[in-house]
């Protein structure tokens, strides 16, 4: 799931035009959270994916599911 949630993010983050500081300052995350979540090496919380996915303008389910 760290995977998924990880690789969702990095896709969607690019594809809106996004850097990975851009997203953190959006989100209210940390850029060094940003690139740990990306590589999968971070758990996120259902607060996480809910943050994210208000940055990302996405729903929270195109975050969680397998492309």
């Amino acid at each position: 799931m760290r995977k998924l949630v990880g690789d969702n993010c990095a896709r969607i983050r690019k594809e809106r035009g996004l850097t990975q500081e851009e997203l953190a300052e959006q989100s209210g995350l940390s850029q060094q959270y940003i690139s740990g979540l990306e590589r999968g090496r971070r758990n996120p919380t259902i607060l996480t994916v809910y943050e994210l996915s208000v940055a990302l303008s996405v729903s929270h389910i195109d975050l969680l599911s397998p492309r």
